[in-house]
């Protein structure tokens, strides 16, 4: 019989080379996307179509890569997910080198995809685990992608001297890298994703059923309940609007108050680092401590952020990199919580299927916020785009306070809900 366990080992050491990868990739457009659009445009109000663009691509990417996972499993649907971006980056750089704005437009939206696929990935790390350790489970992939998101910014003067060199306007450079990073992620999901986790946690919960009083697979059935997917889907919702609008103007921000393209890559760094690298210590405050009291303080970090940018002088890089942090680590909150919610309220059957349902209106959020945060600073202020965007976030909070129809796992730590089973 399949060890659980060993298949579950297996497959994080996978998630994380693939997410090590992806990270660069997902990373390494967010610097320059602004600015390339920007200067093949002509004009700042189109600055955040960029982020919009690859964000309706992720949208859509997320239905589909959910579909296929729900019908194929993780490894297909992964696989395919990272290609698309891969095929992306490739158009981004072709388009900059012919000076093509449909072409560019229409790369970005594949390029989504390898976003899409990133944030999809946590969920197979999921699979195979009891909910007792579902939210540690999520943050371990997801603190895998800060590797290679820290790195990418950090390129960005590397990659655009390639780019140079190889006549290709510098600032396509990162999407050299952001090509090379999705396509390695897909091979690397094909070749080594085996077993499939999600297709091993059906086959698992089969052969219990199968048998006359065994007991039944962890995690194979819904531990809460629609009011938890309601909570957790608005809780990533608001987090990622809030998030991609002031993430997206924060480069344009900083060149146009006479920081380096390497500055504004710094922070970035910073920022990204931030929305990953306290996953582990995330996923242990979702288990032990609840869901909830994790989007409470997501909610309060994300409006701190917002005030922090708004009020930070144009040239201070410590109190910007400090705002861009806190902007990360709120939505690190959000999502680690929320996907753990998601995942609680979803039976096995329909788990794939479900989280690419939610990852569509979270990918759509992101799109809107990407799309309007251009024509916010260009008709107000980044100011006034960053103190909007943390007020947002505490729309989260009387969603909290209400706890009709929430299942037993969301209000309390999720050791204390199994020992009450």
């Amino acid at each position: 019989m399949l060890d659980r366990e060993a298949a579950q080992r297996r497959t994080i050491r996978v998630l994380l080379v693939s997410q090590v990868l992806a990270g660069a990739g997902l990373a390494a457009g967010i610097v320059v996307g602004a600015l390339l659009a920007e200067e093949m445009l002509g004009s700042t109000s189109g600055a955040g179509l960029p982020a919009a663009l690859f964000t309706i691509g992720s949208a859509v990417a997320a239905i589909l890569v959910g579909r296929l996972s729900q019908r194929a499993g993780r490894r297909p649907g992964l696989a395919a997910g990272y290609a698309v971006g891969a095929l992306g980056g490739a158009g981004v750089v072709l388009a900059a080198a012919i000076d093509s704005v449909p072409l560019l437009f229409a790369s970005f939206l594949l390029y989504g995809s390898g976003t899409a696929t990133n944030l999809q990935a946590r969920y197979a790390g999921a699979d195979l685990v009891a909910p007792e350790r579902r939210g540690r489970a999520i943050s371990t992939v997801l603190v895998a992608t800060t590797v290679g998101a820290v790195l990418g910014p950090n390129l960005v003067d590397a990659t655009g001297s390639l780019a140079s060199d190889l006549g290709i306007p510098e600032l396509a450079g990162p999407f050299l890298l952001a090509t090379l990073a999705y396509g390695l992620a897909a091979v690397a999901v094909t070749v080594l994703l085996r077993p499939d986790p999600l297709l091993t946690a059906r086959a698992l919960a089969a052969g219990d059923a199968a048998r006359p009083g065994a007991p039944a697979t962890p995690g194979s059935s819904a531990t809460g309940s629609p009011g938890d997917l309601r909570l957790g889907a608005t809780a990533m919702v608001l987090t990622q609007i809030v998030m991609v609008a002031v993430m997206t103007m924060t480069p344009i921000h900083m060149r146009d108050h006479g920081h380096s393209l390497s500055a504004t890559g710094l922070v970035i760094s910073v920022h990204v680092a931030a929305m990953f690298l306290p996953s582990p210590l995330t996923g242990v405050l979702v288990d032990r401590v609840g869901r909830r009291p994790v989007i409470a303080v997501g909610a309060v970090t994300l409006l701190s952020a917002g005030v922090l940018a708004a009020v930070a002088p144009p040239d201070s890089m410590v109190l910007l990199t400090l705002a861009l942090g806190l902007l990360g680590l709120g939505w690190n909150f959000g999502l680690v919580a929320g996907t753990t919610l998601v995942t609680d309220a979803t039976p096995l059957a329909s788990r794939a299927a479900t989280q690419g349902r939610v990852d569509l209106a979270v990918a759509l959020a992101g799109a809107a916020g990407g799309m309007s945060s251009g024509f916010v600073v260009a008709t107000t202020s980044y100011a006034a785009l960053s103190l909007a965007g943390g007020l947002l976030a505490l729309a989260m909070l009387p969603l909290l306070l209400d706890r009709r129809g929430t299942g037993r796992g969301a209000l309390v730590p999720a050791e204390r809900t199994a020992n009450m089973r």
